[in-house]
């Protein structure tokens, strides 16, 4: 990859952190309208009925292969079906800025799956770098949790944590399909495969018809849909096909930080002092795997 190539790789993976980042705060601006699964669920079928009207539209290819849409269907069971779940379920019990920061351990937990599935081995200093930005999301995570909030805040984290492993499943499983498939076919692949199972649960555990469309719910569900869900994984899918997972999941370090202050502007949520020390552990770590990464591509 040429300098300015990387250049703009490292914009786009810029962009998408914060993109991820106005996810949390959505949700929790539409989920006072809307049971939980059922938001979610129609967050995927929106994103997802979008894309596929989008790629038709444009003409994109459709993958031929089974093995192709196997792939597609189990990244929308992790990344979308496990990871709404998760989302939406533990965006009820912690703030959003807190969330977006839970959930992003996730790279750390990708690059644990990421060399018996990828044959990606990192090398020390990434490894070093995932490492301290894993750390810098544990400095942020562990002061609420040891202030007095345990009860909610655990059941929460759970929630959080199943989220986390299943986008950190879909990564890499996405980067074994990225280059392959046009990124709006994958992502509307994704999106729907992963709607299935949350709209089968919302059936079962709650009353779809709840919902209350107002214009706050609308422009969230639209907010998630179309820039947190469609544009997002468009572009991570685009990314995933020119950088390494561990390179790319560096950069989604930044999405907590930006969360937060999302929240701080827009929710009044206090940013503590082990926040910015969380920020500067993880600038540290994605120094490292960036610095190292540039070394390869000379």
């Amino acid at each position: 990859m040429s300098h300015s190539a990387s250049a703009l790789g490292r914009l786009g993976l810029t962009v998408v952190a914060a993109l991820d980042a106005l996810c949390y705060p959505l949700i929790l601006v539409g989920a006072s309208s809307a049971p939980h699964l059922t938001f979610a669920a129609l967050r995927a079928l929106v994103a997802g009925a979008v894309l596929a009207g989008v790629a038709i539209r444009l003409g994109r290819p459709i993958p031929r292969e089974p093995r192709t849409w196997a792939y597609l269907a189990l990244i929308g069971i992790g990344t979308i079906s496990f990871g709404y779940l998760g989302m939406f379920r533990g965006a009820e019990f912690v703030s959003p800025g807190m969330a977006t920061t839970i959930t992003h351990v996730q790279p750390f937990i990708a690059a644990l799956l990421a060399y018996p599935l990828l044959a990606e081995r990192p090398t020390s200093h990434q490894v070093i770098g995932l490492m301290l930005g894993f750390v810098g999301v544990l400095v942020v995570a562990i002061p609420p949790w040891m202030g007095g909030r345990s009860s909610d805040f655990s059941l929460g984290f759970l929630y959080l944590v199943i989220a986390a492993i299943g986008v950190a499943t879909g990564n890499v499983l996405t980067r074994k399909v990225a280059g392959n498939v046009d990124p709006i076919v994958a992502t509307s692949a994704q999106c729907l495969f992963g709607f299935l199972p949350l709209s089968a649960t919302a059936v079962v555990v709650e009353d779809p018809l709840a919902v209350v469309w107002s214009y706050s719910f609308v422009g969230s569900l639209l907010g998630l849909a179309l820039v947190g869900t469609a544009l997002a994984r468009c572009l991570w899918f685009a990314l995933l096909s020119r950088v390494p997972l561990h390179e790319g999941n560096a950069f989604t370090f930044l999405t907590p930080f930006i969360a937060l202050g999302y929240g701080a502007l827009f929710f009044g949520e206090d940013i503590e002092t082990s926040t910015f020390l969380g920020l500067g552990v993880a600038a540290l770590g994605i120094l490292f795997v960036e610095s190292d990464s540039a070394r390869q591509r000379k």
